[in-house]
């Protein structure tokens, strides 16, 4: 069977999720926040596990327009709901409405609720209250401009949950953001890559997943794996291409610092957890203490924001060092991403493009210094 598929993603980085989906060998419509494609079990698979990027996979069930909670509940009961859920199931549902008739989502989930429900008496030929007892099947009704789609979570905890972050700092990156802010740069794995404000060390550890190309999703499960119709063994046989697929024998030239002793040992325990520690090395040390003798390499950096970690002053003075420290390095490429808006100022260089993404809810912009390009001899 074929399935219509969704690859969720934060606002400004969808375009990346397209592409990791098209390198995948997926054709690809890419949309505001998402990326559609289709695919088969197997694919819902691969796609949990490989995407870097993403927020979640999620299938499509259906989609139709609706402007009367009648016509919301006849087309979703028309749905073929028996073909995903069981008669146990359990199928929460969340929604949400924008620039809609029908602008009440609690109104709108209780009414999808029931002619799910329903659809499910009628195919199991029950009567009464389903037991949902059985495995979960997160269930999304999202209706903009009356046009409504309805969804199946396939993921379950986000993509960005990778399984490997024991401890976090003040203001950590997720993952998958990280993974983006990585994939938006000209790194390859044979160049030296720095985070000189790394924290918990996600970006960097994040670039070795790349670098070795191992998926992401190696270290944890995901919500569909306990569906009746996705196959143990399935799921055992992309596990196993995906090991087979990772290069464990690449040297990677990865840098961490931070000027937090404390934040450079949880670095050091992600990495151990990712199982990463020979590939990615953390040191203490403040950002205008950096020096290297390296030639084009990448630096990502993450630095603290004034309104998400306290004092602004000490935000600005941190981009003045990062200004006179990195001026030197003119081989190299520097990406900062931050919510000031006035970076530049205090970096004092202006930047060679910017591009704006969305942190959680937080606007910002990655500011891109490209160094001098490397000849080709």
């Amino acid at each position: 069977m074929t399935y219509k598929l969704l690859a969720t993603a934060a606002s400004g980085i969808e375009a990346l999720v397209g592409k990791e989906l098209k390198d995948m060998g997926y054709t690809v419509e890419v949309e505001n926040g998402r990326a559609r494609f289709e695919g088969d079990k197997e694919d819902i698979a691969k796609t949990n596990l490989w995407l870097r990027t993403a927020d979640r996979v999620k299938i499509i069930v259906g989609e139709f327009t609706a402007k009367t909670f009648d016509d919301l509940y006849e087309q979703t009961k028309a749905l073929p709901w028996d073909d995903y859920l069981m008669m146990d199931s359990a199928f929460p549902v969340s929604g949400k409405s924008i620039k809609s008739k029908l602008y009440s989502v609690p109104d709108v989930q209780r009414i999808v609720n029931k002619a799910i429900a329903d659809k499910i008496k009628d195919v199991y030929h029950r009567s009464g209250m389903l037991p949902e007892t059985g495995a979960k099947y997160p269930i999304e009704v999202a209706i903009r401009n009356d046009k409504v789609m309805l969804t199946i979570d396939t993921t379950g905890p986000s993509l960005f949950k990778r399984g490997y972050r024991i401890e976090k700092g003040g203001a950590p990156i997720k993952e998958n953001m990280a993974a983006a802010l990585i994939m938006l740069t000209t790194w390859r794995p044979d160049r030296p890559f720095v985070d000189p404000t790394c924290g918990s060390g996600t970006i960097p550890i994040e670039a070795a997943l790349i670098g070795h190309n191992i998926a992401p999703g190696f270290n944890r499960s995901f919500l569909c794996e306990d569906w009746d119709w996705m196959p143990k063994d399935m799921w055992e046989k992309v596990r196993l291409e995906a090991e087979e697929q990772a290069d464990y024998d690449v040297e990677l030239d990865i840098l961490g610092t931070d000027v937090d002793g404390r934040m450079i040992e949880i670095a050091k325990a992600n990495a151990l957890e990712a199982g990463l520690s020979h590939s990615v090395t953390f040191k203490q040390l403040q950002v205008k203490d950096f020096t290297t003798d390296k030639e084009f390499g990448i630096m990502v950096s993450n630095p603290p924001y004034g309104e998400r970690l306290g004092d602004p002053e000490e935000a600005y003075q941190v981009y003045r060092d990062m200004g006179e420290a990195f001026r030197p390095l003119e081989t190299w490429s520097k990406y900062i991403i931050t919510s000031d808006l006035d970076f530049e100022e205090h970096y004092g260089q202006r930047a060679t493009k910017k591009r704006k993404l969305y942190n959680g809810y937080l606007r910002t912009d990655y500011f891109q210094y490209w160094g001098k390009r490397q000849s080709n001899k």
